[in-house]
């Protein structure tokens, strides 16, 4: 039975399988559930181990860590066989990861529940690098990036699906975890500590039987491959890992979008980490459930930000918004961090709506750089940039440690929307110069 789509030697179809895409695009929510979660996590942690707000951002190290560590990897697994198989691999080692809470939770130790978040966060970097780029790939060339923004639509609906998983399945009602513990025995606030570990594992059993679902729709779905079509007579290699690194390290335009993505990743993860303390430091009258209502505006901010970025787009320059967006956000930032009352809450929840674009734009427009027989291991090395997320959010949280303000601690977050601004339009004055030595050639 023939496809319904066509296959060009660049990899890219006629159309888009529409059944096809949607499937790959509510992978894009998986992973969103589970770094919400990690949201939870921090504050839950904080209180449940006693840490400082450094040590409580190392879920954030070991989660994007771990996908720092498995891109290239799986790019290789992409290579050799598929998207799609990558995307299972993926499916397995989140659901092995979710599976390890349950040990972690009996153990309760800080170091075991970083382990099962490391663990997870090798299977989204399965998911991400063969989904991201799979996304570009899933139809006509010249809808690339837009498709892929379509597809991080879908992200803010699992984010915030993860923050009311732990808002009513790990947070309690009445005062708040340290204002409880501070009012017990050392024997009451152990016992306290244990039973709000055990609360960490109802989201996860809800994950599970969600992946499974997925796991097996995506096993018995027919995809394209996507890949680039190599003549059979053709002598040229496929280039190795060491190869196509040294072309991208030489790609200029390539590593100024790593360096954008890098910050901009670490930024937005940053701010959702510490909303929820933020919200806990401004108001001591509320407790972590309560708190936990701002990130879900955030994540509904953020949805509504992305069907305000793609009619946008759609319109207008691409590095014309971006740059908008960068502006508005680098005042939002200042708010937040010097505003003495509680609406700089506000003005961190309302960051999200900014947010949107970014990402997904800067990953297609950064993959358009590449060469096409590089695009796989390129994908994989924008998202090892997630990494940003891995040391952006620990900086805040050690400035917050330094200076005995988590608002100030926003400040960090300020730098990193700049340089997004400042490479955007680096960018638009770049193709601007390049359109007028084009038109001058072709004179």
């Amino acid at each position: 039975m023939s496809s319904k789509w066509i296959q060009y030697d660049n990899g890219y179809l006629n159309k888009t399988p529409i059944f096809q895409f949607i499937l790959l695009s509510c992978l894009f929510p998986l992973w969103g559930a589970a770094a919400s979660l990690n949201d939870i996590l921090i504050t839950q942690f904080k209180s449940v181990f006693d840490l400082s707000d450094f040590a409580s951002a190392l879920v954030q190290s070991a989660f994007y860590g771990g996908y720092f560590l498995i891109s290239i990897p799986a790019s290789m697994v992409i290579k050799k066989t598929t998207y799609k198989t990558a995307i299972l691999c993926g499916l397995v080692f989140y659901i092995a990861g979710c599976s390890l809470f349950f040990p972690a939770s009996h153990m309760a130790t800080y170091t075991m529940f970083l382990v099962a978040v490391f663990a997870i966060a090798i299977g989204l970097g399965f998911l991400e690098t063969a989904s991201n780029t799979y996304s570009t790939m899933l139809g006509p060339e010249k809808q690339s990036t837009l498709r892929l923004n379509i597809s991080q639509t879908f992200y803010p609906i699992g984010a915030a699906a993860g923050i009311l998983l732990g808002k009513y399945l790990i947070f309690e009602e009445g005062e708040s975890m340290s204002a409880q513990i501070a009012a017990m025995t050392a024997e009451q606030a152990h016992a306290y500590r244990l039973d709000m570990l055990m609360n960490t594992l109802e989201p996860y059993r809800v994950l599970i039987v969600v992946l499974l679902a997925v796991f097996a729709l995506f096993a018995f779905t027919k995809y394209p491959s996507c890949k680039p079509v190599v003549p059979e007579n053709a002598k040229v290699k496929d280039p190795g890992i060491g190869e196509t690194l040294r072309y991208l390290i030489g790609n200029g335009k390539f590593m100024k979008g790593i360096l954008a993505e890098f910050l901009y990743v670490g930024m937005q993860v940053a701010v959702w980490s510490f909303t929820i303390r933020l919200a806990l430091t401004m108001d001591a009258s509320i407790n972590e459930r309560m708190a936990a209502n701002f990130m879900v505006i955030s994540y509904a901010c953020f949805f509504v930000g992305k069907f305000i970025a793609n009619f946008l787009l759609a319109r207008f320059s691409t590095n014309k918004v971006l740059v908008a967006y960068s502006v508005i956000g680098c005042l939002l930032v200042l708010y937040v961090s010097f505003m003495p009352s509680f609406t700089a809450v506000y003005a961190a929840v309302a960051i999200s709506v900014l947010m949107g674009p970014c990402w997904a734009t800067i990953y297609g427009e950064t993959l358009k750089t590449a060469d096409k027989k590089y695009t796989a291991t390129a994908g994989a090395v924008l998202v090892m940039s997630i990494i940003g997320a891995a040391i952006v959010p620990a900086i805040q949280g050690y400035v917050s440690d330094m200076t005995g303000s988590m608002q100030f601690s926003f400040i960090v977050n300020f730098f990193c929307f700049a340089y997004v601004g400042y490479y955007f339009f680096a960018k638009s004055r770049t193709e601007q110069a390049e359109d007028v030595v084009s038109t001058t050639d072709q004179e």
